[in-house]
């Protein structure tokens, strides 16, 4: 299924989900917060001040007979009817020089000034140790009117933001340790029945987080403990059964041993058919087994390879090895071991005397490669023979109980690899095994 590109940047783990969720909650919370403070508490509070500043402003131009006389200007006028300092007013040059190029414009109080004194009019506030807010009326667009607040803060609005992003900084940090604390036992509960997937039995899970997570947990040491019990019972019987049937297969030899030369060729007839049986027996007990006592240790798959074409000289069969120079892979050897073992033997058995082993490093994994020139397989039955008991067509022939190639992706698997088969060009198959390189 393709994801949609928005669908991709989503998070994926149930942590990540939970944080966001719970930020996305958090942020509109805050937003709300946010906007209900600046319209109930803080916006009544500013139309208030404006209110109280318009009167006092529109008392000034009440009475404009003080305007009028010759000998005072219109600032002095305004300022002759101002008996305190509640007000003062100013000329342009007066008030650039008084500071009202550092105040700060603000466009609602200005329109609510301008609704109250019923004209465009201008506010500015500048901040310092005392607040002034600074208003240029309709009724005298030449003039500017400072007033001083001294219980006016204009970092009430910044104050609210800073309060409104601590606690919400405070709520993420808590609902992040809350989404971590609920996902911690399902990283735990990941990391075991990974271990299980490889056959490996970890020891029971402590549960803990929600009452849901404790309860998986408990079924989930439940079928750990099942499982580990029926691998045990499994490989205990399959012992049983291959020392019962060799206890047998030993009798019939020293028999076969025994019997005169004319029958010769029926002593060799049944040697034969001890020796595969004996063989499959030991591929049962190879599948079963799990090789939890080998040690994982770094080791030089070339060097495996280089004792390994050693040790299978003697055959009748060319052996070419292509080996290019590979770090250490961390594996338990003994079970890489038994992995070239089967490819090589295969190799033998279905080839016509040639095979190749080569080595190369890719991007994240060691490659091995063994490759033979025999008739190979149709590609539609080589994802079946990884299967147990699965065998190719009769063009490989079908000697074997069908165990090797099983055996050898099941020992992969533990080691997080992977195998592939293909078809040569120039006839024959192609097994490919990729261990990761660390």
């Amino acid at each position: 299924m393709t994801l949609r590109w928005w669908q991709r940047l989503l998070p994926r783990s149930a942590f990540s989900q939970t944080v966001m969720l719970i930020g996305c909650l958090l942020l509109i919370n805050q937003l709300v917060s946010y906007v209900s403070v600046a319209l109930y508490v803080i916006k009544p509070s500013y139309q208030q001040i404006n209110q109280l500043i318009a009167r006092q402003i529109n008392y000034l131009f009440v009475d404009d007979m003080v305007i009028g006389r010759e000998y005072l200007s219109l600032v002095d006028a305004l300022n002759a009817k101002v008996h305190d300092d509640s007000m003062q007013v100013y000329n342009q040059k007066q008030a650039k020089e008084a500071g009202i190029d550092s105040a700060t414009y603000y466009g609602l109080l200005s329109t609510q000034m301008s609704q109250y004194l019923g004209g465009e009019a201008e506010v500015r506030i500048a901040q310092g140790e005392t607040v002034h807010i600074w208003i240029r009326p309709p009724q005298a667009p030449s003039v500017w009117i400072r007033v001083p607040l001294s219980g006016f803060n204009e970092l009430e609005m910044s104050l609210l933001t800073l309060y409104l992003l601590v606690i919400g900084a405070l709520s993420v940090a808590g609902g992040w340790l809350f989404a971590r604390r609920q996902s911690k036992p399902l990283k735990e509960l990941q990391k075991a029945a990974i271990s299980v997937s490889r056959g490996e039995y970890p020891d029971a899970i402590t549960p803990a987080g929600s009452s849901e997570i404790v309860e998986v947990t408990h079924a989930f040491n439940q079928m750990a403990h099942s499982m580990r019990m029926l691998e045990q019972d499994r490989a205990l019987m399959m012992a049983g059964i291959s020392h019962d049937l060799r206890t047998p297969l030993t009798r019939i030899r020293l028999a076969s041993e025994m019997m005169v030369e004319e029958d010769a060729y029926l002593k060799d007839g049944i040697v034969a058919d001890i020796d595969d049986m004996n063989a499959i027996i030991n591929q049962f007990i190879a599948y079963i087994r799990q090789d939890q006592e080998a040690v994982w240790e770094p080791a030089d798959i070339n060097q495996l390879i280089t004792d390994l074409a050693q040790a299978e000289s003697k055959r009748d069969a060319t052996i070419e090895l292509a080996l290019t120079p590979c770090p250490a892979v961390p594996m338990q050897v003994i079970a890489i071991k038994r992995v070239l073992s089967n490819l090589t033997e295969n190799a033998f058995r279905y080839g016509r005397g040639w095979l190749k082993i080569s080595t190369r490093v890719d991007k994240n994994h060691v490659v091995i490669s063994v490759e033979d020139n025999g008739p190979g397989i149709p590609p539609e039955q080589i994802p079946k023979l990884f299967q147990p008991f699965t065998q190719g067509d009769s063009a490989r022939g079908s000697v074997g109980s069908g165990l090797g190639l099983a055996i050898i992706k099941r020992i992969v698997d533990r080691h997080q690899g992977k195998v592939k088969l293909k078809n040569r060009a120039d006839g024959g198959l192609i097994a490919e095994v990729f261990l990761p390189k660390e």
